[in-house]
């Protein structure tokens, strides 16, 4: 299918691939299991008190709007990420907004946030029906400029007033380079206010939904981590926040296949896939080895493969997702990197993923 996909602008097959398991979620429940299924028990773990299968999730971008939630449990998938939503209802930027790079095995998009909005995801998510599988919601400041400082912060409170009683964790997006806004909370300032609201909700509602906040990736493989950085590690370890996800898309073209006259009929965007493979993996390594392995990471960016996945995880992540590696290698990547998780933790002489987390870091 994915030369006929291919030849489809980026978003029509992004619908057409969402319409197809729209159809397959609504059809016999274990039609799309039998096809898919693949458990070990060596893969299985416990986190924040909730059961994963499997280590491997869907990264928050394919679902923003939590449709399909049945489907990627019936894929295979160990966990999966929706979103991001915001408090307002968002069309998005103009189209065309997604591009594919096949060279690069990447993906450049500047959807801007569009999104049904936190009330519409919150019904759809009450009539979901999951047994056993962990969903997080991934949260973002509503795509408007005008919204700043405090009027910002109440924007993501109310979304997770909203959808922080459906979810079993709850990721902050605070770099989303993919907006006119930039980076807005990834100033430890801004990010403490941030947190101070959003704990302060969560008490308010008696929750113990777990807050995890979602990083930029570093600008190259070579990147020092400097001590702005580590003020936001520190600001977001006062809060008590409980995991990390490593990386964000990034809003940089370095060291792409794709010619550069390509890139600047594209535009700007969020580049994702293979390219960020290792400095996703450098942040990972990087976030375990300060927080002393105490605080969970999902590692993302890159995961295309078995081996890209382990070395997430030998670096420090517990977790791993993906999303553009789906879109080049087809549903069934779900499965061949769980069974290739299997042969590399035997190959190591593991018998838990859990052992293999961290070992590189």
């Amino acid at each position: 299918m994915r030369p006929l996909l291919f030849r489809l602008e980026a978003e029509r097959a992004h619908h057409l691939a969402t319409w197809a398991a729209r159809l397959a979620q609504s059809g016999a429940p274990g039609l799309v299991g039998r096809m898919f299924a693949f458990e070990h028990e060596a893969l299985r773990q416990t986190l924040w008190g909730y059961d994963f299968a499997n280590p491997v999730g869907l990264a928050a971008g394919f679902d923003k709007n939590a449709r399909l939630v049945r489907f990627w449990q019936r894929l295979g998938f160990g966990f999966a990420e929706v979103g991001s939503v915001s408090a307002r209802r968002s069309k998005g930027n103009p189209r065309p907004r997604a591009f594919r790079l096949p060279a690069d095995e990447a993906l450049i998009n500047r959807m801007g946030l569009n999104n049904d909005g936190a009330r519409r995801v919150a019904r759809r998510l009450r009539r979901a029906r999951r047994r056993g599988f962990p969903l997080g919601v991934n949260l973002a400041k509503t795509h408007d400029p005008t919204l700043t400082g405090e009027a910002a912060v109440e924007d993501f409170r109310t979304s997770f007033r909203l959808l922080a009683p459906l979810a079993d964790y709850v990721a902050l997006n605070i770099s989303c380079p993919n907006t006119a806004e930039g980076k807005t909370f990834e100033d430890p300032n801004a990010l403490d206010d941030l947190l101070h609201a959003v704990f302060a909700e969560r008490a308010a509602l008696a929750l113990t939904v777990p807050v995890l906040v979602k990083l930029s990736p570093p600008l190259s493989e070579r990147f020092v981590f400097d001590s702005l950085f580590d003020e936001l590690l520190a600001v977001a370890g006062a809060h008590g926040v409980h995991g990390f996800i490593a990386a964000n898309t990034a809003p940089d073209r370095d060291g792409l296949s794709t010619p550069a006259e390509h890139l600047n009929a594209i535009g700007p965007g969020g580049l994702s896939g293979a390219p960020l493979e290792r400095r996703a993996t450098r942040l990972v390594r990087y976030l375990f080895r300060k927080t002393g392995g105490a605080c969970p990471i999902i590692g993302t960016g890159g995961v295309r493969s078995a081996e890209t996945a382990y070395a997430k995880i030998r670096a420090g992540a517990s977790l791993v997702q993906l999303y553009t590696g789906l879109v080049y290698e087809g549903p069934g990547l779900v499965r061949r990197i769980k069974e290739g998780l299997v042969a590399l933790l035997e190959r190591d002489g593991f018998t838990h993923v859990g052992e293999a987390v961290g070992v590189d870091a």
